[in-house]
């Protein structure tokens, strides 16, 4: 009977160094995970991958879907190319085009607009450019806060000659849009010097943009320089 209380410490300490072991495991645990990088999987889907409840204007360009601290996330971008749209007024021969991308948060198998981007030119005699630029459409997560930016680059004119195209930038991080605006930038002529003449090409930060991480800056610069040339193909 003496041994007992003995027997007891015993038991005890050994179960408060069992209990203190699993702490630190968890803790590690916790550490370890905290430590590992958020990456983005963002996959190429199609439209009969869309819940029934997403609803798009146009014909599909681009179509991602991933996950993120915001939840199941879908973005589609779409065109009309040329077509007529009775809601414009058409003083004249002209034809219409619009171009759009939308952002879905999914739960289950309902799926919730949280914004849209909507450009176009209507009622144009002539040739009408409103269309995204070839291979600029990306998701990143560049301030690496678990959260994708969208990344949208179109251009947009009516014209019937050899001129700049409004071209455009815009970023979406969860509800805050970030937007970049100027021309293209196309060659017009060469001088007596044998040098090419250009116009176009300047662009403005918003106010999101230019008080934003710089990060974002330099990759919508870096996106910019990369697109700047016009490209009759784009």
């Amino acid at each position: 009977m003496k041994n007992i209380p003995f027997l007891f410490l015993f038991i005890l300490f050994s179960n408060c160094k069992s209990d203190k072991k699993e702490e630190e495991t968890v803790a590690l645990k916790e550490k370890v995970i905290k430590e590992i990088p958020f990456v983005l999987n963002v996959k190429k889907i199609d439209s009969t991958q869309f819940p029934e409840s997403i609803k798009y204007e146009g014909f599909i360009k681009n179509a991602v879907r991933w996950k993120d601290k915001l939840g199941d996330n879908i973005v589609v971008t779409t065109e009309t190319g040329y077509h007529i749209n009775p809601k414009f007024e058409h003083e004249s021969d002209g034809s219409d085009a619009e171009l759009f991308a939308y952002h879905f948060i999914v739960s289950g198998n309902k799926a919730k607009q949280t914004w849209k981007v909507y450009d176009y030119i209507a009622d144009c005699p002539v040739d009408i450019v409103a269309s995204f630029v070839k291979d600029t459409f990306q998701v990143t997560d560049l301030n690496h806060n678990g959260i994708a930016e969208i990344w949208l680059m179109y251009k947009t004119i009516c014209h019937g000659d050899v001129s700049p195209c409004d071209m455009k930038i815009i970023m979406y991080e969860e509800t805050q849009k970030y937007a970049m605006r100027g021309e293209n930038k196309v060659q017009v002529g060469v001088y007596d010097n044998g040098e090419k003449q250009f116009i176009g090409g300047k662009f403005k930060f918003d106010e999101n943009f230019t008080n934003g991480p710089k990060v974002f800056k330099e990759f919508a610069r870096k996106l910019w320089n990369e697109n700047l040339m016009e490209n009759w193909e784009n």
